[in-house]
């Protein structure tokens, strides 16, 4: 699976009763029986008896059991497991005969999906790694999982500030252009296919759980799911940092009144009041602050100002100004797009 160890494989355990799993090459079972698919050396975590909080999740456990659902234009690149449409997959194709290609052909691509509509003009044109700066402290080698690490680019500015992270995705196709996008920037991280709601490993195995751009896409019942799983894996002390979208944003409460009364869609965004945030995340993890992230937007990122037009950087600034003034402003983070919750598990 890549990376400087493999701690993470003697903590993995059987997402539906928790139990120590072993075996190598093609799967992992645990003492029920419970049978994992392991594809290329990356495990695939899923599971197929629950609803999935996003469609593709089911393209890859299809893909992990059956290697003959293989788009045969690029195997290699797990086509069938990106969630994307057609004219993208003949783009990555494209991309991928090119020799050699700026960045890996699917993340150039599935970059369309990091940040809105911000990126829009650099699909499958990207000429390099979009990493943003993670908002931690130095990481020391401790362990932190990302949730929902798509193309691995939180992963690999978590591990470029000193963590010792793994990354997990339902996206097979997504994971595996993270692990070579890692490997071309000379990054050891670990990558895996599971389920925020159902996570493959033993409690307290993390110091810090980070998700980005992922729960804000949960119905309210995945979501909370999702939040006491990451209780449960954190050490006792331990901290989460995790992006959410705020109703009071600007950009949010334009969405919200084009959306009207029609109830969300499958992984559209769900925007949360940040009093519904401070009340869940506390009750499901521990004590809870909230941060503003960005403003006019999700996903804004300082680090990404130079991909961007002249009117994207302009409100890129913006936001990274009102970002900063909301520390000595707090009544400012309410109005935030989008929102950091911090939370810090209990002691015991």
């Amino acid at each position: 699976m890549g990376g400087s160890g493999a701690w993470h494989l003697g903590r993995l355990v059987c997402p539906r009763d928790r139990s120590p799993l072993s075996g190598s090459g093609a799967e992992l079972v645990c003492a029920s029986g419970h049978r994992y698919p392991v594809v290329d050396g990356v495990p695939v975590l899923l599971l197929d008896e629950v609803s999935q909080t996003i469609p593709l999740a089911k393209a890859s456990l299809r893909r992990a059991k059956d290697p003959g659902a293989a788009d045969r234009r690029a195997p290699d690149l797990y086509l069938e497991t990106l969630g994307i449409v057609e004219a993208e997959k003949q783009g990555i194709v494209a991309l991928a005969a090119e020799n050699p290609a700026h960045v890996d052909p699917v993340v150039s691509f599935l970059v369309g999906a990091t940040s809105g509509s911000m990126y829009a003009k650099l699909i499958g044109k990207l000429e390099s790694y979009p990493i943003p700066e993670i908002r931690l402290p130095a990481g020391d080698g401790r362990r932190l999982l990302d949730v929902g690490c798509s193309w691995g680019r939180w992963s690999i500015a978590a591990t470029r500030k000193g963590y010792d992270v793994v990354g997990i995705d339902p996206s097979l196709g997504a994971v595996m252009a993270a692990r070579r996008a890692a490997r071309a920037l000379g990054i050891h991280a670990k990558f895996l296919v599971a389920d925020a709601r159902h996570l493959p490993f033993a409690g307290a195995a993390f110091d810090v759980v980070f998700s980005y751009s992922v729960l804000q896409h949960f119905a309210r019942d995945d979501m909370l799911a999702a939040l006491r799983e990451v209780a449960r894996v954190l050490a006792p002390r331990g901290t989460s940092l995790i992006q959410m979208a705020s109703a009071y944003g600007v950009r949010s409460l334009y969405h919200r009144l084009r959306r009207g009364t029609r109830p969300p869609g499958v992984f559209d965004v769900r925007y949360w009041r940040p009093a519904e945030l401070r009340e869940m995340f506390g009750q499901a993890i521990g004590s809870t602050t909230l941060s503003a992230d960005c403003y006019f937007g999700l996903g804004l990122q300082g680090a990404d100002a130079g991909m961007m037009g002249p009117s994207k950087r302009l409100l890129l600034r913006l936001s990274e100004r009102l970002a900063h003034l909301s520390q000595r402003v707090p009544a400012l983070v309410s109005v935030a797009d989008s929102v950091y919750a911090t939370s810090v598990a209990c002691a015991e």
